[in-house]
């Protein structure tokens, strides 16, 4: 089954047969050598990331995204969330869940980012203590442009969050330039490693300080950070899910790194919405706007999205559908994970085949 979706994705043979280690116990020398081979290899990803940290811990990437909320969003200062898809209403909603100060700036799924929005907001309410943003907004396929907002937060002295977890790995993230506070990431996407792991990286003298905001024992980052410099976790990890990701770090860089497989990335997606553009499907945003691994495509009012998914399914491949509203009207199909050309040669027939069919 070749995965479509935005993660999990369809492993490597290298990858699935490193899920297969001998068990180990979290609490010894060789899973703590483990542990300290992933840290670094997760914080030579990007260049300029030599101030930044990783803290790895063990959920889904919304497990490290709202560790990094518990962690860093302050109990007294607003975080202000900037809103164009479900995964930023995801972050306004940990924070109203953890009790603390929030706004949010959204605007419609379809748009960008509105960084005139966050400035005439940050001018209203200068307490402001940090912004919270998805890099790689998946409801639409969208990867915001956060230049002018990392900017922005530099000049105000407003730590920026960023929520990274479907782009780390895959797309640029100029950390050296951006300066975020910290970045949310996962292992099952752009890195292709399994899932069940997931990590954050934040800036090393922040999380020196052992200052935390926490709300939650288990998604305080400060204690992770703490235990880990020596390769401990102050809780059991998904130890074969860690193992994973650590060959999938190794092929990940034996490949070329993020550059690498964002032309990977770039090239399959290219040809999937070359194909559907054939077949007169249009995408639901301008594909400049979109994201390497990830496209939203419009439906077609006589294609019926499930009749869609089950025959591609039935033939071998998943592919995700719409989500609130954007159900039955949109479909995703993601270009990550190990997909070779003859599943793309097949791809591209069951697509021309299908809408073909509606068409007539």
């Amino acid at each position: 089954m070749i995965l479509l979706n935005p993660g999990p994705v369809t492993l490597t043979a290298r990858v699935r047969q490193a899920l297969n280690t001998d068990d180990m116990c979290h609490r010894e020398p060789e899973f703590a050598a483990l542990t300290l081979d992933v840290l670094r290899a997760l914080e030579s990803v990007y260049d300029g990331g030599g101030e930044y940290a990783a803290v790895m811990l063990s959920g889904s990437g919304t497990c490290a995204v709202e560790a990094m909320l518990s962690t860093f969003a302050s109990k007294t200062r607003p975080t202000l969330v900037v809103c164009n898809g479900v995964y930023g209403e995801r972050m306004a909603s940990m924070l109203a869940r953890q009790g603390k100060p929030a706004a949010s700036v959204t605007v419609p799924w379809a748009e960008g980012i509105d960084v005139a929005k966050v400035e005439a907001h940050l001018d209203a309410h200068p307490d402001t203590a940090h912004v919270a943003v998805v890099h790689n907004e998946t409801t639409t396929g969208r990867l915001n442009d956060l230049t002018a907002l990392a900017a922005l937060c530099e000049a105000r002295r407003v730590g920026l969050l960023i929520d990274a977890v479907s782009s780390f790995g895959g797309e640029a993230l100029p950390m050296g330039d951006w300066k975020p506070l910290a970045i949310a990431g996962t292992a099952n996407k752009c890195l292709h490693g399994a899932p069940g792991v997931s990590f954050v990286l934040a800036r090393r003298d922040v999380l020196e300080t052992g200052e935390s905001h926490s709300t939650s024992l288990y998604l305080d980052l400060s204690t992770y950070y703490r235990e880990q410099l020596k390769g401990w976790s102050p809780f059991t990890q998904a130890v074969h899910v860690v193992a994973a990701l650590c060959e999938a770090l190794r092929e990940f860089q034996d490949q070329g790194g993020w550059a690498a497989r964002n032309r990977l990335y770039v090239r399959r997606s290219t040809r999937v919405r070359r194909v559907l553009a054939d077949a007169g499907v249009e995408t639901m945003i301008p594909i400049k706007a979109c994201s390497s691994m990830l496209t939203a495509f419009s439906l077609p009012k006589d294609a019926d999205y499930t009749r869609l998914h089950d025959e591609l399914k039935d033939q071998g491949f998943v592919i995700y559908a719409g989500q609130g509203p954007l159900a039955g009207r949109v479909f995703r199909i993601a270009t990550m994970g190990d997909i070779g050309e003859a599943e793309l040669d097949r791809l591209a027939d069951a697509l021309q085949a299908f809408f073909s069919r509606a068409r007539a």
